[in-house]
Formats: structure tokens, C-alpha cells, sequence
């Protein structure tokens, strides 16, 4: 079946992979071991940005060495807890199926590094053969919400109209990269961090409970 769309990027953490509180809970504790307590909002407002720019924002004073160090010891608690419990959102390995069937390529985008979706992927048990491409927090120099992730898929895709994309996304700094980027459809799901009434603040961003609901809304977006 064909599609005005060609590519498909979607997040990882509560976009595709259940979302139980693993990302805020390593970096508290994270936080926690070396003297920092962050109050959990501030957490949330950074969820989506890559991950050593997330500690960067919420500790701007803090020396690199310490903030590196903090960086290491969350990967380390995330990667622990992930190997015990992650799983993927209801319904995404279907939708990714049905979006293929349509055409569509693939990609996986995050603002992990590469060595935690390696490990996050055996455990899921998706292969890398899923995905036309997968673009990891340390592979741009801009996480989100610049759109330089977005622009990374579509260069390995060879896709050169923002048009033809599509961006799915569970946090505001998802769907901020998405319109940075010019995606022709921005999905914003239910399924993670952000409730509706933050995804609804990104001017003509579509909102939807689940990645389960993408074909649904690709139908229509015909």
C-alpha cells in the first residue's frame, strides 16, 4: 500500500518502550548518591533531551567531571533496570508491521546513547534489521528540541522532504523537534511522559493514546 508518507521515527522511552518510571527514577538516584536532591518536576520538564544535556539543564553550575560522573553512575542504574522490566508499548511491534506494509521506512530516534539502545534492544529482542536506521543522543550535537535527530533519519533514509516524515513522540521536546524539522505528520502519544494538555501546545501537533492508534491516523492523514 502506498503512503504520502516515507519514513517513520519514533522515540524510544514511553513512545515504543514502556514507560514505568525508569528514566526519572535512575537519575534521582542518580542524583541522590552525590548530594543532589531535584525536585521530580524539573525531571519531567528535560524528559525527551538527550540525556547528558538533560543533567547539564538541571545542574548548569555543576564541574563537567561531576556531571559526567553523574551521567555514567544513571546509565548504569538505567541499564539495570531496564534489563529487568523493559518491554515494548502495546501494539508497537504491530504498528510497526502495519507501517511497513504501507511503505513506510523506519527509524528509530532517542536521546540515549548508543551503548544503553544497544543493550535496550537485545532486551526488547528488536532487531537492528527492524529499523532503517536508529539515531542515538551521541551520534548529533544538537538534542532535542533542535531537530537534528530528525534530520540524521531522514539523511540515512534519504529522505529530503521534512514533508514525507512522520514524528512520534511521547515528551513536548519530541513534538518541538518535530515542528523544528517542518515533519508533515507530529504524533504526540499518550503513553509516556507528556499528558494532553502539554502535547496539545505544539501548534498543529496531532495527539493520539498509543502508538496502537498510528495506522488509524495515517488512514486519515491520506
Amino acid at each position: 500500500m502506498s503512503s504520502r508518507f516515507a519514513l517513520a521515527i519514533f522515540d524510544m522511552a514511553g513512545t515504543t518502550v514502556q514507560d514505568r518510571g525508569e528514566v526519572p527514577r535512575a537519575f534521582e538516584a542518580a542524583l541522590r548518591e552525590v548530594g543532589f536532591a531535584i525536585e521530580p518536576s524539573r525531571i519531567s520538564e528535560v524528559r525527551g533531551a538527550s540525556k547528558r544535556q538533560a543533567l547539564a539543564m538541571l545542574l548548569p553550575n555543576a564541574e563537567p567531571a561531576i556531571l559526567e560522573s553523574i551521567y555514567e553512575r544513571f546509565k548504569q542504574l538505567l541499564a539495570e533496570d531496564y534489563r529487568a522490566r523493559a518491554r515494548p508499548v502495546d501494539g508497537a511491534e504491530e504498528t510497526f508491521e502495519e507501517c511497513r506494509k504501507r511503505g513506510l521506512m523506519l527509524a528509530l530516534n532517542t536521546g540515549f546513547d548508543r551503548d544503553l539502545v544497544e543493550m535496550l534492544l537485545d532486551t526488547l529482542n528488536w532487531s537492528g534489521a527492524m529499523f532503517f536506521s536508529i539515531v542515538c543522543g551521541d551520534d548529533v550535537e544538537r538534542g532535542r528540541p533542535a531537530p537534528d535527530l530528525i534530520h540524521a533519519a531522514m539523511a540515512r533514509a534519504n529522505v529530503s522532504e521534512a514533508g514525507r516524515v512522520v514524528n512520534v513522540g511521547d515528551t513536548v521536546l519530541d513534538l518541538r523537534a518535530g515542528a523544528a524539522a517542518g515533519v508533515g505528520l507530529n504524533v504526540g502519544v499518550l503513553s509516556g511522559a507528556g499528558t494532553r494538555a502539554q502535547l496539545v501546545t505544539i501548534p498543529h501537533a496531532r495527539v493520539i493514546n498509543s502508538v496502537r492508534e498510528l495506522p488509524e491516523l495515517l488512514e486519515r492523514s491520506e
